[in-house]
């Protein structure tokens, strides 16, 4: 049996460093259109260290995420290829996690998905033949040990690095830290967690899973992203499960004119991940800007980062938010 072999580099080469990783978020098109990753991949090239291909985000149908990932390695990018468990039974699953290894995707990040319900093919069946935490397991076991969920050893192993997502903010609370070991102990290598305005409530999941050993062994990046109006404000605090928005947060975007909202969102992001920066056990951050790439630069640029790679800078100042 052999290892398919890829270069280094991307998120996996930001950790190992121990610089303060970036990844954000790119939604491939809803249609055969490669120009419009071409377009997203200009703004976000040279300021992350991966970026985040989402597989029918939402439930609803757009280009595959293993074709989206191939076309940001054209663009320069490293990619992280979603794959959720709601489209795809145990064996079309595992077909893609080799298929991804095949074309030397570095990276994969592993959930079990929305139900169809929530999309654009309500009267679509839900496969989840396993869930996310079987799925880590199934990648782990494929890439470590070269075998099949049926047994069967495969010629070639993948490389990829496997990562998860989880919501320190879902009910209950308590609890979160603990779903996390569960996906770690599957094989989970790298976390991305969900928008985090509450930091108060998200350091305390992360204390929680330092004093268990989870942040030494998983690398945690923290989810941010502007609010750029106050429907969208309404949007997170109403339909997204587990976004905790204080009223503080609320007071402050309600405090600007309308016109101004998007331009203290940006602010508020900025100073997010600044504030990000200083807990110990966070490993970087991920950007979600949906269909607003081209503001992630400027983001960026305002938390106090420089484009990437640069090895003598980790969160934006010299020296500082190393992962523990």
């Amino acid at each position: 049996m052999r290892t398919n072999s890829m270069s280094g580099g991307g998120l996996k080469a930001a950790l190992s460093s121990g610089r303060f990783a970036i990844t954000a978020e790119l939604g491939p098109p809803r249609g055969a259109d490669a120009d419009a990753i071409k377009r997203k991949a200009a703004y976000l090239r040279g300021w992350v260290d991966a970026v985040n291909v989402t597989d029918n985000q939402g439930a609803r149908v757009r280009m595959s995420s293993l074709g989206g990932s191939v076309l940001a390695q054209r663009e320069g990018l490293s990619p992280v290829m979603q794959l959720t468990c709601r489209d795809r039974n145990r064996m079309a699953l595992q077909a893609d996690l080799l298929a991804a290894g095949a074309l030397s995707i570095p990276h994969v990040l592993l959930l079990t998905g929305d139900h169809p319900r929530a999309g654009d093919h309500p009267e679509a069946k839900p496969v989840f033949d396993v869930d996310g935490v079987q799925l880590t397991w199934i990648a782990r076991t494929l890439r470590d040990d070269g075998v099949l969920m049926s047994g069967e050893d495969v010629s070639v192993t993948p490389e990829w690095m496997i990562g998860t997502v989880e919501n320190p903010f879902a009910p209950p609370v308590s609890l979160r830290a603990e779903r996390l070991a569960k996906k770690v102990a599957a094989g989970a290598e790298f976390a991305q967690t969900q928008y985090v305005f509450d930091l108060d409530v998200f350091v305390r999941w992360i204390t929680s899973l330092h004093e268990m050993g989870i942040t030494q062994k998983c690398a945690v990046l923290a989810g941010v992203g502007p609010i750029r109006s106050l429907r969208m404000l309404e949007f997170l605090r109403s339909e997204v499960p587990g976004v905790n928005v204080p009223r503080a947060i609320e007071r402050r975007l309600r405090g600007v004119p309308a016109d101004k909202v998007g331009e203290e969102g940006m602010r508020l992001c900025a100073e997010t991940i600044q504030q990000l920066c200083e807990i110990p056990g966070v490993a970087g951050v991920h950007v979600m800007a949906f269909g607003f790439e081209h503001g992630v630069p400027e983001i960026l640029d305002r938390a106090g980062f420089a484009p990437r790679p640069n090895p003598t800078v980790s969160c934006g100042v010299e020296g500082g938010g190393h992962a523990d």
